[in-house]
């Protein structure tokens, strides 16, 4: 599964895609929002120390969760007076959706295999056959984090490219915007 480096660049580009101007699109509130929330289903983690059981991959990576936090974000940025709660909502939501996409495809190597990416209206886990990404450990040992160093640059690799061309396509369209 991609570290939360990886999670967090697509979660810029997300933001960067979807911003509808300049102001949106150097917004550092809204930039740590939505990458905020790309990275955010890994939180199930901690989970384990409340009852020792592992509910990573389950309800938090899936389309309920992104669907959830997108409204909670937008009630919340609707009472606080701030400018298209229901635009920043769907943003955060797709910024989450950007998580189990991305774990989708990676390497799976912690039971049960795979997300539960339709909860909840599927409790199934689902994985891809082509895997992208390599696993994150968990440990401190050498080997582990040899092992993430390599994983760490291979995302980046992958990735930075998407936040490039968002960032580009979205200069492009806001200030072709402003030129006409």
């Amino acid at each position: 599964m991609p570290s939360p480096l990886g999670h967090g660049l697509v979660g810029l580009a997300v933001h960067a895609v979807t911003a509808r101007d300049a102001g949106e699109l150097w917004s550092v509130k809204r930039a740590l929002l939505v990458s905020g929330a790309a990275v955010a289903p890994d939180l199930d983690l901690l989970f384990r120390f409340v009852d020792g059981r592992n509910h990573h991959q389950a309800e938090t990576h899936s389309i309920g969760a992104a669907l959830i936090a997108g409204v909670v974000v937008a009630a919340i940025a609707r009472l606080a007076g701030w400018t298209r709660p229901l635009a920043l909502g769907l943003v955060v939501a797709a910024g989450w959706l950007s998580h189990p996409l991305l774990d989708y495809f990676g390497n799976d190597t912690h039971p049960p295999i795979g997300l539960m990416a339709l909860w909840p209206f599927d409790r199934g886990f689902f994985k891809s056959p082509w895997v992208v990404f390599m696993d994150i450990g968990r440990t401190l040992d050498w080997e582990t984090v040899r092992h993430n160093v390599v994983a760490v640059s291979w995302e980046s690799l992958v990735l930075t490219p998407f936040l490039a061309a968002a960032l580009w396509l979205t200069r492009r369209r806001v200030h072709g915007a402003r030129l006409r």
